[in-house]
């Protein structure tokens, strides 16, 4: 069942009343940025070319450049708006700061990735491409949500991290655990593996952190704060609440 007819918002919810409006396009080029950084490192990883790199260290550089802008401006917004709109402020900030967390790790991964990638089993590549396209896949969503306050691509960005997951543990595996009849790869090789797993995985869970703010933003519940059992995940138990509310019985 879809969050179409779960949707409780009210016509002032709607993006035309969104936050400052030059803010909140900051924002959404943020997303595009950080989006494209992904694809770059999937097909920086799965082809070595230099370019990609550069592209990668180029939207770093931009979305610090965007952080920087978006903390001069919004002083000046928020001190203009009502509570309403500065709370969508805050989420653009919030939105930002994660962004820019998802560059640098986005760049971490490449700087290794450039040096080491020659040495790199092709199995950790195959690996390293599908959480990178995962990770593009969560961005591309989390921009969805919040430019049309869409809660079904909100939830989508907090099932796919665990995808990230997945894969971040199967590389482990490969890397900490002895595989028999496996030709284990070199100690220094692994460390530097797992790093760049780990970068990929953190930044998964930022862009969980868009996910999750779209739906406080739209709902006005945070995710972690409908969570009832420990049996349900968090999109499940925020699509549970939802429902309810719906119904009138919350």
């Amino acid at each position: 069942m879809g969050l179409a007819n779960l949707n409780p918002l009210n016509p002032e919810s709607s993006p035309s009343s969104g936050p400052d409006k030059d803010l909140l396009e900051l924002t959404l080029k943020a997303c595009q940025l950080a989006r494209s950084a992904a694809s770059a490192a999937a097909d920086a990883i799965a082809t070595g070319g230099p370019d990609l790199y550069e592209h990668v260290f180029h939207a770093e550089q931009e979305l610090d450049r965007i952080d920087m802008e978006m903390d001069d401006a919004l002083v000046f917004a928020i001190s203009n708006s009502t509570v309403k709109q500065a709370r969508e402020l805050l989420a653009c900030m919030k939105y930002v700061l994660d962004l820019e967390r998802i560059g640098d790790l986005l760049s971490s991964f490449c700087s290794r990735a450039s040096a080491i990638r020659e040495r790199i089993d092709q199995a950790d590549i195959e690996t390293f491409i599908k959480m990178a396209t995962v990770l593009e896949h969560m961005l591309s969503e989390a921009e969805k949500a919040l430019a049309t306050r869409d809660l079904n691509a909100a939830i989508q960005v907090l099932r796919s991290d665990s995808e990230m997951d997945r894969l971040y543990h199967l590389l482990c595996l490969r890397h900490l655990e002895e595989i028999p009849g496996g030709t284990a790869p070199s100690r220094q090789e692994s460390v530097q593996v797992l790093f760049m797993a780990q970068a990929l995985e953190r930044a998964g869970d930022h862009a969980k952190n868009l996910g999750e703010e779209v739906c406080h933003c739209v709902s006005g519940r945070s995710v972690r704060h409908v969570m009832r059992s420990q049996d349900k995940s968090y999109e499940q138990l925020f699509l549970d609440w939802l429902r309810e509310k719906q119904k009138g019985k919350l």
